[in-house]
C-alpha cells in the first residue's frame, strides 16, 4: 500500500488526514508549537519548558506502562496459584473422605477381632479339629491378611498424599502471598506516576494542553519520517491473513475510544488490550500484556510484517500496536488520549510478532 494509499485509508476511517509533515524528509521544515511552519518566534521560552512538561509526562506515562505489565503478569500469576490452591483443597477434601472410609473398614475389622475373643485368626484355625473346616479357614485367613494388609497400605498412603497436599497448599500460598504484594506494589507505583503525569497536564492552561499534544504529534512525525528515510516501504506489502483482517477491522472500530489503564474493552482500552480484544475477535487467543506477546508470539522481521501484526515497542517491550498497512498501526496512546491511527515508527520498535503465524 502506498502512502497516498495510507493517508485514504485514515480518511476513510472518518478521521482528519495525517498531515504530509509526518512523511517529509528529515530536516524540512513543519509546523511549530504556537506558530505556522518553517518558524517564526513561536512560544519561545515557554516552548521550551513545554518540551520539558512533555518529557517528563511522556516518561512518567512510559514507566507507568512497564509497571502495569509487572502489574499484569502478578495478576495472573495470582489467578494460576488461586486455581491450584482450588484444586489441592479438592484433593485433600477427596482424600480425606477416603481416609474416613478406610478408617471405618479398619475398626470394623478390629470390632470383629474383639467379638472373637481377641484371638488372631491363625490361632484359631489351628485349634480347629475339622480337616475340611482347616482348610477351607486356611483360605480365608489368607483373603483376610491381604485384605488387611491392603487397608493398612492404603491407610499409609492416603495419609502420605494428605501430607504432600499440606506442603503444597503452604507453599502455594506464600507464592500466592508474594504474587498479591508484587500486584499490589505495581498498582501503587502505576498510579502514583498516572497521578503525577495527570497533575502536570491539568496544571497547563486549554491552549497549552492542546499545544502539549501538538508537541507529542510533532515528535511522532519526525520519528515516522526518519524510520520512512530508510525505504522501508518498499519493502513492506504483504496482505493480511483471513483471521489477520478481522484483526485490524476490529481495531479500526474501536477509534476514537478513550485509552483507560488497564481497560481491555468493549468502550475503553489500554494498548495491549486492545490488540488482545482484536486478536479475539478474530478467533486467535493471545497474551494480556505486551510484554508476554513479545516474549510468547512468533516473531517476524520488521520488513516482512504484514497487516494485523503486532508491532512492540521500547526496549522494555511497554507498547504495542497492531500494523495496518501502508506504514500505518492502530494504538491505544496513554491516558487523556483516544484510540488512533499513527505511523508505525513513530515510537522506537522493537520487534513486530504475528499472532497467526502458521
Amino acid at each position: 500500500m502506498s502512502v497516498a494509499a495510507a493517508t485514504a485509508l485514515v480518511c476513510a476511517l472518518g478521521l482528519s488526514a495525517v498531515p504530509e509533515t509526518a512523511y517529509a524528509a528529515p530536516g524540512e521544515p513543519g509546523p511549530t508549537p504556537g506558530g505556522g511552519a518553517g518558524g517564526g518566534t513561536g512560544g519561545g521560552t515557554g516552548d521550551r519548558s513545554l518540551e520539558a512538561v512533555r518529557q517528563e509526562v511522556e516518561g512518567l506515562y512510559r514507566k507507568a506502562e512497564s509497571a502495569t505489565d509487572a502489574y499484569n503478569l502478578a495478576r495472573e500469576k495470582q489467578a494460576r496459584q488461586e486455581k491450584s490452591i482450588l484444586r489441592i483443597a479438592r484433593a485433600v477434601v477427596k482424600a480425606q473422605k477416603e481416609m474416613a472410609g478406610l478408617r471405618k473398614r479398619a475398626g470394623a475389622m478390629a470390632r470383629a477381632q474383639y467379638r472373637g475373643g481377641g484371638m488372631p485368626a491363625e490361632a484359631r484355625l489351628f485349634l480347629n479339629g475339622d480337616p475340611g473346616d482347616f482348610l477351607d479357614g486356611v483360605t480365608l485367613a489368607r483373603k483376610g491378611e491381604k485384605a488387611t494388609d491392603g487397608l493398612i497400605g492404603r491407610l499409609a498412603r492416603t495419609q502420605v498424599a494428605l501430607d504432600r497436599y499440606a506442603e503444597s497448599a503452604s507453599q502455594e500460598w506464600e507464592r500466592l502471598d508474594r504474587s498479591r504484594a508484587k500486584k499490589a506494589a505495581a498498582k501503587k507505583e502505576i498510579l502514583r506516576r498516572l497521578a503525577r503525569a495527570q497533575r502536570l497536564e491539568s496544571r497547563l492552561a486549554k491552549d497549552e494542553r492542546e499545544r502539549l499534544r501538538r508537541l507529542e504529534e510533532d515528535k511522532a512525525r519526525g520519528a515516522q519520517a526518519k524510520w520512512l528515510d530508510t525505504g522501508i516501504l518498499r519493502e513492506l506489502g504483504g496482505g493480511a491473513t483471513a483471521k489477520g483482517g478481522r484483526a485490524v477491522d476490529f481495531a479500526k472500530d474501536q477509534l476514537g475510544k478513550d485509552y483507560v489503564w488497564g481497560a481491555v474493552g468493549p468502550n475503553t482500552y489500554d494498548c495491549s488490550g486492545l490488540t488482545q480484544r482484536a486478536w479475539a475477535a478474530a478467533g486467535r487467543a493471545i497474551p494480556r500484556t505486551s510484554q508476554e506477546q513479545w516474549r510468547l508470539l512468533p516473531k517476524v522481521s520488521v520488513k516482512d510484517m504484514r497487516p494485523g501484526d503486532l508491532i512492540i515497542y521500547f526496549r522494555d517491550a511497554s507498547h504495542v500496536g497492531m500494523y495496518v498497512g501502508g506504514g500505518a498501526m492502530i494504538h491505544a496512546p496513554r491516558p487523556g488520549r483516544q484510540v488512533t491511527v499513527a505511523g508505525a515508527g513513530s515510537m522506537p520498535i522493537l520487534g513486530v510478532v504475528r499472532p497467526d503465524a502458521r
